[in-house]
């Protein structure tokens, strides 16, 4: 049937079809597969980090190795902590960061590192061992020499161990701690740590420890020095190095040790202080007040120093400013930013009483003789059997009575 006038004609003519369309549409349709294929997939979704590389603990350990030997002692203690953080539970790592932060000077820290070793392990001997020598650096030697027997119940043949408690032996001995024999076996139990371990620094270390003490100095310049061959960065050895040489009265060679000392960790203000008297025992008295004055700029808390700093300013015959330095190191003060200075308590060590003689001497001789006296009488009190320093002591009551005399009668 046809419809008049419709439009819905089955005879109606398709319109023809624009070849240009047709291959725009086909590009079109192709860009969207390959968008959809091979973009998006590989487009990270908004707010979402990317991913870094993580490194792995032993990667951290091995830099932290590399650069204990290089000396590096800081950064060695950065990448430990580093590594701990990436393995929180591994006692090994807590015994070596508190290693090398007792080479470093910072006892507490090792002190803590090495408890930690032992909350994750109990039976480590080595943490025993590290905590007994970080224990005698903060002056409690019985208490180190209890941590360190522990180590060696656990583990007799331990050589770093035989090596600490050899030290912690020696301490004991020059603070009068130890017994009677506490020299011999000191002197034992350093053999013992080289016959277990002869390329351990530590056992050369803690040799040369006990030959410097009981004055065979040669011997213990041959042990420091094998040390500093396994590992020649460590400004600790060096300070021991120089120590012994300036024993021999080898000058030259005590202030090149010191001076590596310096080079190593310029913050310590010890090495200084043993080239000022490496100085002053010379006559060289204004050079021993230069680096006694750089030991205090490194430790301006520490009244020791600036006794040393006043005893070669006194001897370079400048007496007001020894006096000054002298105060602040015996009655104590405050340092140029307000921080309290320690002051030096009168005992029978030798350094501690030429700092109180020489401040009771330099007043003397400035006519201060109200505060000179009670200094003076202080010293003959204490010290009665320091032949030294009871001598300056009356020397400086001497000067104060030729004062006295020489002072005219006043006038009414």
């Amino acid at each position: 049937m046809y419809l008049k006038g419709s439009n819905w004609s089955m005879n109606r003519r398709r319109r023809r079809s624009n070849p240009f369309r047709v291959a725009v549409l086909t590009l079109l349709v192709a860009a969207a597969v390959y968008i959809n294929q091979m973009v998006v997939p590989n487009v990270q979704p908004p707010f979402v980090p990317t991913p870094t590389p993580t490194r792995s603990p032993e990667s951290y350990l091995t830099e932290a190795q590399e650069y204990f030997l290089a000396g590096k002692l800081q950064p060695a203690i950065q990448a430990y902590q580093q590594a701990l953080a990436l393995q929180p539970d591994n006692p090994s790592v807590y015994v070596a960061l508190a290693r090398v932060q007792v080479f470093a000077g910072q006892y507490e820290a090792a002190l803590e590192n090495a408890e930690s070793a032992l909350l994750l392990n109990p039976n480590y001997a080595l943490a025993h061992a590290v905590r007994g020598w970080a224990l005698d650096f903060l002056g409690s030697y019985l208490d180190a020499e209890a941590a360190v027997k522990k180590a060696l119940e656990l583990d007799p043949n331990n050589a770093l161990a035989h090596a600490y408690y050899a030290e912690i032996l020696v301490d004991q001995y020059l603070n009068n701690v130890g017994g009677l024999n506490t020299i011999e076996l000191a002197a034992e139990e350093s053999r013992t740590a080289l016959a277990l371990a002869p390329g351990s620094l530590e056992a050369h270390r803690a040799r040369g420890y006990v030959l410097e003490v009981t004055s065979n100095y040669e011997q213990a310049i041959a042990e420091y020095q094998a040390a500093l061959d396994i590992n020649p960065n460590i400004a600790d050895l060096y300070l021991a190095l120089g120590r012994n040489y300036s024993a021999l009265g080898i000058n030259d060679k005590a202030v090149d040790a010191f001076t590596r000392a310096i080079a190593l960790n310029p913050s310590d203000p010890i090495p200084a202080v043993y080239i000022s008297r490496v100085y002053g025992r010379v006559g060289e008295y204004a050079k021993a007040a230069q680096y006694a004055e750089q030991a205090v700029k490194a430790d301006p808390t520490r009244g020791s120093y600036y006794g040393n700093w006043g005893v070669w300013l006194y001897r370079n015959l400048q007496w007001p400013e020894a006096a000054e330095k002298l105060q602040l190191a015996i009655e104590g003060g405050l340092t140029e930013t307000g921080e309290p200075i320690e002051p030096v308590e009168l005992t029978n060590n030798l350094r501690v009483a030429e700092y109180y003689f020489t401040y009771a001497l330099v007043l003397a001789r400035l006519n201060r003789c109200g505060e000179a006296l009670p200094v003076a009488q202080r010293i003959l009190t204490t010290l009665p059997a320091d032949e030294i320093a009871t001598y300056n002591a009356n020397e400086a009551i001497r000067l104060c009575n030729e004062n006295l005399e020489a002072t005219p009668a006043g006038t009414p």
